[in-house]
């Protein structure tokens, strides 16, 4: 498949994660290595990277699993415990886990002594073809999802889906979500093969090249555009509406996993993309009840759509009054910065409520 970019960023899809961590261990002092992880990890993936050489020298803080652990006093954790143990800037922090960990971690690493080095090895799906890769890091705040962090890339994201084998099926879905995203924004060949992909009989060699390929357009739009001031944005698709799904789910006491609720976005945002940009009417059915065969139904009701678009409101690639979306006119093309009245918006939750009643 020629059609893909090249990488930019220090990715390493692998079947032997242990040796290339090994290699980057090297190049630190055996006193400075500093492990963080999360309790279900700790317990299922730790094993994979035992065998690295050097794996005896690190000193390693285990932060509670969940997104509910996703906030400041999880990072304030992870500072405290590099602080206490002797991190500095010659340190290398390691963070082995799914997307909520890699998230908070790459964050301490990157605030602490005004930054250190760090190597993300993500463990779930979602991880490996998303969070862990692009340099954004942070944590929830005031029922916002990602509301602080910073833009800050890792010495090198390392991918073996030898750790796939450890998370469920729902768990799995929710990452599979991104890959979705990610062929609907850039090409209808990768849309296809994730499609194709067998998600009641994984093959993890079959998915390794899968994924290989869905990092690679990730990091193709985060290298033209680091700091997400343009064609970055093109990620957010389905984002906008799916993070209000998210934690309005959340708030209610009923949380949903991101890779669910990003599809649920993705849906309403299908319908935006047919309002505003002209995507056929046919696609978008067609592919809703694709996404609603894979994720299920999701239900809202009408009195909950004003709560829905004041979480909207607070999406950070808003730019004034009303709601950023990006949205796409067509299958492997992306309209980056389309500003949504309430209307239509309200329109577009709707249509997401007619095909999940």
């Amino acid at each position: 498949m020629n059609n893909y970019p090249e990488y930019h960023a220090s990715i390493t899809v692998t079947r032997e994660v242990e040796n290339e961590l090994g290699k980057i261990l090297t190049r630190y002092p055996e006193d400075k290595l500093f492990l963080v992880t999360e309790t279900n990890c700790d317990k299922l993936c730790r094993s994979l990277i035992r065998q690295t050489p050097g794996f005896e020298n690190f000193k390693k803080v285990v932060i509670p699993a969940g997104e509910e652990n996703k906030k400041l006093s999880s990072v304030e954790r992870i500072w405290l415990f590099l602080s206490q143990n002797g991190a500095d800037r010659k340190s290398l922090i390691v963070n082995l886990g799914g997307g909520m960990l890699t998230d908070i971690g790459s964050f301490a690493a990157s605030t602490i002594k005004r930054g250190m080095d760090f190597v993300n090895i993500p463990t779930t799906l979602l991880a490996q073809v998303d969070a862990s890769v692009g340099g954004k890091t942070g944590f929830n705040f005031n029922g916002l999802k990602n509301e602080i962090g910073v833009i800050n890339q890792p010495v090198n994201v390392l991918i073996d889906t030898r750790f796939l084998r450890t998370i469920d099926s729902p768990n799995f879905i929710s990452g599979y979500a991104e890959m979705i995203k990610h062929g609907l924004i850039y090409s209808s060949e990768h849309l296809e093969e994730v499609r194709n992909f067998d998600l009641n009989n994984p093959d993890l060699e079959i998915l390794r090249g899968i994924i290989a390929r869905s990092v690679a357009i990730k990091d193709s739009f985060v290298f033209r555009d680091p700091n997400e001031r343009n064609i970055r944005k093109a990620l957010n698709f389905g984002h906008t509406i799916g993070h209000a799904f998210e934690s309005l789910a959340l708030e209610s006491g009923h949380p949903i996993l991101h890779g669910y609720a990003v599809a649920f976005g993705m849906i309403a945002e299908l319908y935006l993309s047919h309002k505003v940009c002209a995507l056929p009417i046919e696609i978008v059915a067609e592919l809703t009840n694709w996404l609603i065969s894979v994720y299920g139904k999701y239900a809202i009701e009408e009195n909950q759509y004003e709560g829905l678009y004041q979480l909207m409101t607070h999406d950070k690639k808003n730019e004034g009054a009303r709601v950023n979306f990006t949205l796409i006119p067509a299958v492997g093309e992306v309209a980056i910065n389309q500003n949504c009245d309430k209307d239509l918006i309200f329109g577009a939750l709707d249509y997401f409520k007619k095909m999940n009643s």
